[in-house]
């Protein structure tokens, strides 16, 4: 009996981290913002905040994996994402002990919220702007490093790869092409996660080997996706529009599973 309950929990490890492998291959991006529910609801962990510690683990490995490929094709910024990610991380820190000292079921429910945020952002099909690359002056700088330390907190407070925010923020700071900003953004996701998953680990708040089945499933998930995303790329805005969707579907249970708890808490 106990061997089936290990086998099933294998299972729904493996297959957790396949669902976010895909969808991170097959859209670019956004995926990884159910690894926590995921986590919790499927995978059964019971603590909020161990899942999003090993949550965060998975979406560092996953980043740094989708990095190494936009890198090779010349898509990143070096000087900007070094830059981005070194300030990233100082928030990142301090937003997941921020997290860690919230209530599990507070920061969830929270998190409930950021995902229709989140839903929303994905209904806008993304459009390549013509951008014009700004001067390397102080007005840059200061604003660079606003945007890198308020994504990297956002990122460490909810244990997320931030990608949704970070995007934006470079091509904001920057000026850079949406292309560039993407394959950019994915050192700061992966140092971002990293980060927060070390904070967790130093409170004991990752399951490793979870989150070694989780993304070993993520990998071949994101194999799959990738391979399937040049067939379906006529389809990207219907894609998101699915998407936006599901997440919607899990945003509204995670606020009625939390909803309770934080009233009578």
């Amino acid at each position: 009996m106990d061997q089936m309950v290990i086998s099933s929990t294998i299972l729904a490890a493996v297959g957790s981290g396949g669902v976010v492998g895909f969808m991170l291959g097959l859209l670019g991006g956004g995926g990884s913002i159910l690894a926590t529910p995921l986590l919790l609801y499927v995978v059964g962990v019971t603590q909020p905040h161990v899942a999003i510690g090993t949550g965060a683990l998975a979406v560092s490995v996953s980043a740094f994996a989708n990095f190494a490929s936009h890198a090779i094709k010349g898509h990143v910024w070096w000087r900007c994402a070094a830059v981005f990610s070194a300030l990233g991380v100082v928030g990142a820190l301090a937003g997941s002990s921020l997290g860690k000292a919230i209530d599990g079921d507070r920061l969830i429910f929270m998190f409930g919220i950021l995902m229709v945020v989140v839903g929303v952002l994905m209904l806008k099909p993304r459009k390549a702007v013509a951008v014009d690359c700004r001067p390397v002056d102080l007005r840059m700088c200061l604003t660079t490093a606003a945007v890198a330390l308020t994504a990297g907190a956002a990122s460490g407070f909810f244990g997320i790869g931030g990608g949704f925010l970070i995007v934006p923020g470079l091509m904001l700071a920057t000026g850079m092409p949406m292309i560039n900003a993407i394959g950019t953004s994915l050192l700061s996701v992966g140092a971002f996660g990293l980060a927060t998953a070390l904070n967790y680990a130093s409170s004991g708040l990752i399951d490793w080997w979870l989150a070694t089945e989780f993304i070993g499933g993520g990998i071949i998930g994101g194999v799959l996706g990738m391979l399937l995303a040049t067939r379906l790329s006529a389809y990207k805005n219907i894609l998101n529009r699915l998407f936006a969707a599901l997440i919607f579907v899990v945003a509204a249970y995670i606020l009625y599973r939390n909803w309770g708890t934080l009233m009578t808490g």
